[in-house]
């Protein structure tokens, strides 16, 4: 008998919940023995709860094999207090879970090419794997807050600080992790930092050097923050593995979606020492469109493939999700995002109906 996959559903807010229904709909296709439970979180869970990250929710996450995220986070929300926040849920699950690890490949799919915002030789067959340090860095250290200056240009006038902070345990891990992925791709790593300012990225560049000599058949280079995101514009093929602390690894990440045609098309994948993990688009909630039906599940979709993966082990079940999706933009169908002349413009449910179809 196969083993019964456990899997948290949090749809979350805005286009969270259409996008997460079209991944569940492919999911169920599959002849797998999955076990979903939805619960609610973000800005629905604030409304219902009175908390973005419920007790109950945590719990369900932490007792699954794998999280399935939609996204969180509206406008009417932003005047709450920081904690009640809905993008606070998404860190305290990051940090409850221990989710260090995340993946963000950037495949510009061949349909797609002319929806890069690059010349089509620049993205054709583009390939990168970006991964992000996700419990650290900035969005984590401690001391921080608001207060009036006590020195600096302007005493007396309100701040607010951060803390940048990075342990060597913390850069090991990470490390190891880029190394391992490019062993299964081409063998390059690039480590993205700013050593040349910052006291974190002369750390971070220094334990990356020492944990690069147990892998001698992966290629090791460094680039600063502000040369990658150029590279990334001039040149993206030159990069198979990206490596990188959480908040150099927030922007790359989402500049590398547009060489890919849309943000749309972006899954992730962040992971812990046990190979849990949570699986999300890398857009957010876009409130905007939300209840249209028109935003584009394939990033929720490409998630739920990873998922099945990284997590579960059900590497041949991800692969068909992932040439479903193929054979669905060879067919010529296209959300909005993604649209252009010649194609067809459908929307929501009709994508994750054509994933399906694939599939059977």
């Amino acid at each position: 008998m196969s083993k019964t996959h456990k899997i948290a559903v949090l749809p979350g807010d805005g286009i969270g919940t259409e996008i997460v229904a079209e991944a569940v709909k492919v999911l169920q296709t599959l002849d797998l023995s999955l076990e979903l439970e939805q619960a609610l979180v973000g800005g629905a869970a604030f409304d219902a709860h009175g908390h973005p990250l419920p007790e109950s929710t945590l719990k369900l996450a932490q007792q699954a094999d794998a999280v399935l995220f939609g996204a969180v986070g509206d406008w009417k929300y932003d005047q709450l207090e920081r904690q009640f926040r809905p993008e606070q849920a998404i860190l305290g699950l990051r940090k409850n879970l221990g989710l260090f690890a995340n993946f963000r490949p950037a495949i510009c799919y061949e349909q797609l090419t002319h929806a890069s915002s690059l010349k089509p030789e620049l993205v054709a067959g583009l390939d990168i794997l970006i991964i992000r340090e996700l419990t650290g860095d900035i969005y984590f250290g401690q001391p921080r807050g608001r207060r009036t200056a006590t020195d600096g240009h302007f005493p007396g006038a309100p701040e607010g600080f951060d803390t940048m902070r990075y342990s060597r345990p913390e850069i090991e891990r990470i490390a190891r992790v880029a190394f391992e992925a490019a062993r299964k791709r081409n063998k390059r790593v690039t480590s993205v930092d700013k050593a040349n300012v910052l006291e974190t990225s002369q750390l971070w560049r220094d334990v990356v050097i020492e944990i690069a000599k147990d892998y001698p058949d992966v290629a090791l280079d460094h680039m600063y923050v502000d040369n990658a995101a150029m590279q990334l514009v001039k040149e993206p093929k030159k990069f198979d593995v990206v490596v990188t602390g959480n908040l150099f690894g927030d922007i790359l990440s989402d500049e590398a979606a547009m060489l890919t045609g849309s943000i749309g098309m972006l899954p992730s994948a962040s992971l812990n020492s046990q190979r849990q993990g949570l699986y999300e688009p890398s857009h957010g909630s876009a409130p905007d469109i939300a209840g249209k039906g028109v935003a584009n599940p394939l990033a929720t979709i490409l998630s739920a493939a990873m998922m099945l993966r990284y997590s579960l082990g059900e590497e041949a079940a991800a692969d068909r999700i992932e040439r479903a999706v193929q054979q669905v933009l060879s067919q010529g169908l296209r959300t909005g995002d993604i649209y252009s002349e010649g194609t067809t413009r459908v929307g929501t449910v009709q994508m994750g109906d054509a994933v399906v179809q694939a599939l059977r």
